[in-house]
């Protein structure tokens, strides 16, 4: 049976994007260095190297500095970043009448609850402060420090922040957005010993890869069925006379 116009307009539509760099190498290569320093950490690797510079980072922690870094890691709250992508998807999906907005905001829950909740609770890490720990370094000494939820959720929620400003914001600003923060948190999570090292390392290469898949989805090509067509409310989610009417 041939396929009516309709069905393979939507299908054609739908098609993922493609980001930079193409193809699906890259998200193979983040997913087996994810791997290979969970592995390489449970057969004791790396483990100096935290230990190092988590009591560097002790002895080398002026007022001053600390205060700085406190304020830089506010950065990574995750749960108000996601709470602010929210409140900012909603009035966009009331202004647009639209419920585009709302999807990106959806998946980054499910992929960072999703992903990060079982690699924490499987991997088992004590924080670097956790002092009543006989070996805080060492997974499965009871926590969970790995893999660092700041960055992961700092990189995958400013990216949909930056998506759902991308009418207002030049492609200069939205990359500001994407990666300033991450950058911050990468030095300040560790040097406040709030994460070990390869915490931070795995936690930058699980965000890099679910920012890789939420940059692929065609959030205004989406077909949305038949019901929210009729209703008005699968309407393109940025304002096409700013930006076009592909969130990128």
């Amino acid at each position: 049976m041939i396929p009516k116009p309709a069905t393979l307009y939507c299908w054609r539509v739908a098609r993922l994007r493609v980001i930079r760099p193409a193809g699906w190498w890259p998200d193979a290569a983040l997913a087996v260095a994810v791997a290979a320093v969970t592995l390489a950490l449970a057969a004791g690797a790396f483990l100096g190297w935290d230990l190092a510079v988590r009591d560097w980072s002790e002895a080398h922690r002026p007022h001053a500095l600390a205060v700085l870094a406190t304020a830089g890691n506010l950065l990574g709250r995750g749960g108000y970043l996601a709470e602010l992508a929210l409140v900012l998807a909603l009035l966009l999906a009331w202004r647009r009448h639209s419920v585009r907005p709302v999807l990106p905001v959806g998946l980054g829950f499910v992929l960072t609850f999703g992903v990060l909740t079982p690699l924490k609770a499987w991997t088992d890490r004590a924080a670097p402060h956790a002092f009543a720990v006989p070996h805080p370094e060492r997974l499965g000494s009871g926590g969970v420090s790995y893999p660092s939820g700041h960055l992961t959720n700092a990189i995958v929620w400013y990216g949909v922040l930056a998506l759902l400003l991308s009418a207002w914001l030049p492609a200069l600003w939205r990359r500001a957005v994407r990666v300033a923060p991450p950058v911050v948190l990468c030095f300040t999570t560790v040097y406040l010993g709030f994460h070990w090292l390869t915490d931070t390392v795995a936690g930058l290469l699980v965000g890099v890869l679910l920012d890789r898949i939420m940059r692929r989805v065609p959030w205004d090509d989406l077909p949305l069925g038949r019901h929210l067509q009729k209703a008005g409310w699968d309407r393109p989610a940025v304002d096409a006379r700013r930006r076009g009417t592909q969130l990128d």
